[in-house]
């Protein structure tokens, strides 16, 4: 295709469309050979939608689930980053979709964020190191990506219309800085923009964030498109660099535009120059063809890399355990794993692996007490007393973390908390087993024996937990972000998520730039993780 040729022989109407979007597309130009770009949610799993729901809400074809980001970037390692994005892209094309839906860089400003799961971490660094390999493994397989969410996208409760309130030094510093790293390591197709505002202007059409920062000061060439639905004044949008609505679809806002070049108030330039890029990426990716994919590689590729990130936060020497004791199991995460996390990236599996069913196949000798009463109290009669160590399956379930509501406190389920402090009264050996996308309070961290971070791990992860447990594998993950003492530890935790202004008083004291500055006591920090054997570092330089 000839771009430039084709730009000036496309009608207005015609270039109105193909800047609007439809559904989990871009609009085919047909008449001067221009295709459509196909999308779909991610990043930790393909969620490509079946049939026409333009939001994303029905059945998703079978994809695999792999590690959410709170887990792989336990992992520290941005090899297996690359490689689980490659195995995505595998499937982006065996399924005929151009375009992924990730990854999720914004930086954990508070552990209560119902979207922390998605997102890589509390320091920019290794959030943009991570989001840029990330990036790398899909589009050297010929997918695109979308960067999100851009930017200071910091709660879920107001992200539609909230407004987050920044200083210059920890916007540059900390909020941007993931995206500037991976924009200009990895030069994404395209970047998503925020529901949110930034200092009074929603991110789908502020200028500073577009196009000064963006594109002038980091050099990105590729398309800006709007999360769904995040477009308000849609010329404006355009004028600041917007170049995608999405979902589009929208009559009006193609008027809007038309009108807006034919009474002179948006120069036909500016709109041509967002045609161009959506052009540059039609020809990049809509003749893309469809390809086989080995799902069986990609599951172990699942299993491998939730053992990788594991945390053990705490071992006293019970771990690991020896097959052939007995054990008391207690939770329902112990059958019905939390593996992935809930919202726009919850993936149709192609099969969920539980730590039971891998117990069962390896013959563990085990009782097990699954529920935990409606997440309220268990009753008096529940049997603990089982001989042999008991081992907790506990954590978060989707009713208490995801997509579109914040957090409303970081304890556990008052059940979970209740059987754990009845099993470390009773002087049973106690391991807990934590499932979950971000950090929690563990006021048991000194009765219990040994605790196990899972993460969200995906559809392999009891195979993972099985492996940990038991030393087929030593735990190796490190903690992406700080886990708290207490809520009342976190900066501003009075604050966050209770109005439309997200007041960013912490400025750059987020984390454990907070923690250490102010010596507040954590429970877990920054980068802490146990093992199974002893090691020292030595001759250590820093440049």
């Amino acid at each position: 295709m000839d771009i430039k040729y084709t730009l000036q022989n496309m009608t207005l109407d015609e270039k109105c469309a193909l800047v609007a979007g439809q559904h989990f597309k871009t609009v085919a130009i047909e008449r001067v050979g221009v295709g459509e770009i196909a999308m779909a949610d991610g990043p930790h799993g393909l969620r490509k939608i079946v049939g026409n729901d333009k939001l994303g809400l029905e059945e998703s074809v079978k994809a695999t689930s792999f590690p959410t980001a709170v887990s792989t970037a336990s992992g520290w390692n941005t090899a297996n980053a690359e490689l689980l994005a490659g195995a995505i892209a595998e499937e982006c094309l065996h399924y005929g979709v151009d375009i992924l839906l990730g990854p999720g860089i914004n930086i954990k400003k508070n552990p209560l964020c119902g979207r922390n799961f998605e997102y890589f971490s509390e320091d920019p660094l290794l959030a943009g190191k991570m989001g840029a390999a990330f990036v790398k493994g899909v589009q050297k397989n010929n997918v695109g990506v979308s960067v999100k969410h851009f930017a200071l996208n910091s709660n879920e409760n107001y992200r539609f219309m909230g407004d987050s309130i920044c200083d210059e030094r920890a916007m540059r510093e900390i909020y941007l800085k993931p995206f500037e790293i991976t924009v200009k390591e990895s030069s994404p197709d395209t970047v998503m923009c925020a529901y949110n505002k930034t200092r009074g202007s929603y991110c789908s059409e502020n200028e500073m964030l577009l196009n000064s920062i963006l594109r002038e000061e980091w050099g990105f060439t590729g398309v800006v498109m709007s999360d769904w639905g995040a477009t308000h004044d849609r010329v404006r949008g355009i004028r600041a660099g917007l170049d995608l609505e999405m979902p589009g679809n929208s009559l009006a806002g193609r008027a809007k535009i038309k009108d807006a070049v034919l009474n002179g108030a948006l120069d036909v330039s500016v709109l041509d120059r967002a045609c161009e890029r959506i052009l540059t990426l039609a020809e990049k990716y809509s003749k893309n063809e469809k390809n086989a994919c080995d799902f069986d590689s990609h599951n172990a590729l699942a299993a491998r890399l939730a053992t990788d990130c594991a945390v053990l936060l705490k071992n006293n020497g019970i771990l690991p355990l020896k097959c052939k004791e007995k054990f008391t199991v207690v939770g329902e995460l112990f059958e019905n794993m939390r593996y992935q996390g809930a919202g726009s990236s919850m993936i149709n599996s192609t099969r969920v692996t539980s730590s039971k069913q891998i117990f069962d196949e390896n013959c563990v000798d085990y009782k097990y007490t699954p529920g935990y009463f409606d997440n309220k109290v268990c009753p008096e009669d529940l049997e603990l007393d089982y001989s042999g160590t008991a081992v907790v399956f506990a954590g978060l379930t989707d009713d208490y973390e995801c997509e579109g509501a914040d957090r409303s406190s970081l304890s556990l389920p008052e059940a979970q908390l209740d059987v754990i402090n009845r099993i470390t009264e009773s002087r049973k050996r106690c391991v807990v087993v934590l499932f979950g996308g971000s950090s929690v309070e563990l006021p048991f961290a000194d009765k219990v024996d040994a605790i196990l971070y899972m993460g969200l791990p995906g559809q392999c992860g009891g195979r993972a937990v099985y492996d940990l447990l038991f030393g087929k594998a030593s735990p190796s993950g490190r903690l992406s972000e700080s886990w708290p003492i207490s809520y009342s530890d976190v900066p501003c935790a009075d604050e966050y998520s209770r109005s439309q202004n997200e007041i960013y008083r912490e400025s750059v004291f987020v984390g454990y730039r907070y923690y250490l500055t102010s010596g507040t006591p954590v429970r877990y920090p920054f980068g802490y993780g146990l093992s199974y054997t002893s090691f020292e570092y030595s001759d250590l330089s820093v440049e």
